[in-house]
C-alpha cells in the first residue's frame, strides 16, 4: 500500500486552517476531509513526520487527532507499524448500510407536514447531474453523499448530523476502493430526483417506501462489486 506521500504535500496547503489555535479537532477535521476525497486511500500509511510537518503541527497533537479518527473508525493502529487509513470488511459496509436505512428512512418519516426545505437535497441532485455531465464520476459519488446528508440535516438534528457525518466518511472509504465509479453511482442520480420529486409532491410515506429500496439495491451493488475488489487483494 501506499504511504499517502504525495497526498501529505497538499496538507501544506491546509495549514492556514489551523490559524493560532491549532487543535487536535481541527487537524482531525483536515484529515477526515482528505480522507474522505480520496487523498489517503484505504490501506494508506500516515507518517507522523510528514504529516505533523506538513501541517506545522506536534507530534502530540497529530497523534491525538489519529486517536480522534481511530474512534470514528477512519483509521487504525496495527502494532509496530502505524498507523493506516482503514479497508473495510464486507461486514463492515453492511453495518454503515443498517445505520443509514435506520436514520435516513426515519428522518423521511419524521418529517411532518409539507411543504418541506428541500432547497439543499435540490442542489445536492443538481450538483449530481452537473457532475455527471462533466464525466466527473468521483464527484457524482461526492454529490450522491451530499443528497443523503441533505435529506439527514431535514431533521433539524445536530446530533443526528454528527452521527451521519461519521458514518458518510466510513463509507467513502468503501467507495475509494471501487475501480469503476460510474457503475456504481450514475444509476442513482435519477433515483435521487425521484425522491425529491415525491418529497416535493409532500408524499413523504412514499419517499420513505423509495428511499428504503434504493438503500437496499444500493448495498447489494456495492457488496458486489467491493467484494470482488478487496477479494482481489485491493
Amino acid at each position: 500500500m501506499a504511504d499517502g506521500m504525495a497526498a501529505v504535500s497538499g496538507l501544506a496547503d491546509d495549514r492556514a486552517l489551523l490559524g493560532r489555535t491549532s487543535t487536535a479537532e481541527r487537524v482531525s477535521d483536515i484529515l477526515r476531509t482528505r480522507i474522505a476525497e480520496g487523498f489517503f486511500p484505504p490501506g494508506t500509511r500516515l507518517s507522523e513526520d510528514s504529516i505533523g510537518g506538513a501541517l506545522g503541527v506536534s507530534r502530540n497533537t497529530l497523534r491525538e487527532a489519529f486517536r480522534l479518527l481511530t474512534h470514528e473508525r477512519l483509521l487504525e493502529h496495527q502494532l509496530n507499524r502505524g498507523v493506516f487509513v482503514r479497508v473495510l470488511a464486507i461486514e463492515d459496509v453492511e453495518d454503515i448500510y443498517r445505520t443509514r436505512r435506520l436514520v435516513e428512512c426515519a428522518v423521511v418519516r419524521g418529517l411532518g407536514e409539507p411543504p418541506f426545505a428541500l432547497d439543499g437535497v435540490a442542489g445536492a441532485v443538481a450538483d449530481g447531474l452537473r457532475a455527471a455531465g462533466d464525466k466527473e464520476w468521483r464527484g457524482v459519488s461526492t454529490a450522491n453523499i451530499h443528497f443523503h446528508r441533505e435529506l439527514v440535516a431535514l431533521a433539524g438534528s445536530a446530533r443526528t448530523d454528527e452521527l451521519m457525518r461519521s458514518v458518510f466518511a466510513e463509507l467513502r472509504l468503501a467507495f475509494h476502493v471501487v475501480d469503476d465509479p460510474r457503475s456504481l453511482h450514475e444509476p442513482y442520480l435519477e433515483r435521487n430526483q425521484q425522491v425529491l420529486d415525491t418529497l416535493r409532491a409532500g408524499d413523504a410515506a412514499r419517499a420513505e417506501l423509495l428511499l428504503a429500496a434504493y438503500l437496499d439495491d444500493s448495498l447489494a451493488g456495492l457488496v458486489e462489486v467491493y467484494g470482488r475488489r478487496v477479494g482481489a487483494g485491493g
